[in-house]
């Protein structure tokens, strides 16, 4: 059975999620919460599989609910959002699960889905809570980028200024930054960051490299259409002529 915990503060909406849980032979609803501040309490008690979380509420908002339980101990969540598609981009780009209200079955269906697969799955909860941190770094700032990520190393959760990064690498299933005589690995895509980062300041110059404009000292004409990107650390990336047009749209 998937327990599963309703915080909505809108008796509606709790009573729509109620309805379509209902319909689902292997949920058992374990109750509902009105506000932020007996859902953190619930969560704590009821130890639920799965959480629908609403983001608006008054007082304590979903968001303070996952930094009061902790993201390292919150349950797998489905958020349920009034946000616009700006702000929804970064529920996107961190893979966690949304519902944009009104939603219908079929779209709680397919949530509901994607979370049973994802506890099938038993994904890593350090991951889960990087993800749910990142999440929430990205959503404080007014402009939906990111100014910092949030890295795991050695046991440890700290956080890598974005302004502190020369340059971003693909590395398989990671990208590294690349700081002051440092580098950090972090779990996501190239596709992902890039993303997450402004485009008036960093800039995808390869399928595998994206670079900090403020650690570019010049561009340098290569061969067949290539750019050789010099830092002002000495560094020499390369910029394939696929992405030379966003450089000359960047610049012109």
């Amino acid at each position: 059975m998937l327990r599963v915990l309703i915080v909505d503060d809108e008796a509606l909406a709790r009573e729509r999620l109620r309805a379509f849980l209902e319909r689902e032979e292997d949920v058992e609803i374990l109750g509902e919460c009105r506000d932020g501040l007996s859902a953190v309490g619930a969560i704590g008690e009821l130890q639920p599989d799965l959480v629908f979380l609403d983001v608006q509420m008054p007082g304590l908002d979903g968001f303070g609910v996952v930094e009061e339980v902790g993201a390292d101990a919150m349950p797998p969540t489905i958020f349920v959002t009034a946000y616009d598609q700006y702000a929804l981009r970064a529920f996107d780009v961190h893979a966690l699960d949304y519902l944009l209200k009104p939603f219908d079955q079929e779209r709680f269906r397919s949530a509901l889905e994607h979370a049973r697969a994802t506890g099938q799955e038993k994904a890593d909860g350090d991951e889960l809570s990087l993800r749910l941190l990142s999440l929430i770094e990205d959503l404080k700032r007014p402009d939906g980028f990111t100014d910092r990520f949030v890295i795991k190393a050695s046991g440890r959760i700290f956080f890598v200024k974005v302004e502190d990064i020369r340059w971003i690498e693909a590395a398989g299933n990671y990208v590294r930054l690349h700081t002051d005589g440092r580098e950090h690995l972090l779990r996501e895509t190239m596709n992902g960051t890039e993303q997450r980062l402004d485009p008036s300041r960093f800039l995808r110059i390869h399928r595998s490299t994206i670079v900090n404009l403020d650690a570019v000292r010049e561009f340098q004409p290569w061969f067949h259409g290539e750019y050789a990107v010099i830092l002002h650390d000495g560094s020499k990336l390369t910029m394939s002529r696929s992405y030379r047009d966003k450089m000359q749209d960047l610049f012109s």
